[in-house]
């Protein structure tokens, strides 16, 4: 069951991470920029591959950042 979530064990850890590092506000406008970017990517087949982890990983990041 472990092997099952350690990736969003592990995401969680890299959002904890950076998180601790810059604060509450820097996270909140990383998040948003990684949102828009991601979802700037998701305009084109190729990018999609990696703009919706891109903004899945930015509103982790805003969510974390308000809470």
């Amino acid at each position: 069951m472990n092997i099952l979530l350690f990736p969003f064990k592990l995401v969680l850890n890299i959002v904890e991470l950076v998180f601790k590092l810059t604060g509450r506000l820097i996270a909140i406008i990383i998040g948003l920029l990684l949102m828009i970017i991601g979802g700037v990517l998701c305009l084109t087949i190729v990018g999609g591959i990696v703009g919706v982890p891109l903004a899945i990983f930015g509103l982790i990041l805003l969510v974390k950042g308000f809470f």
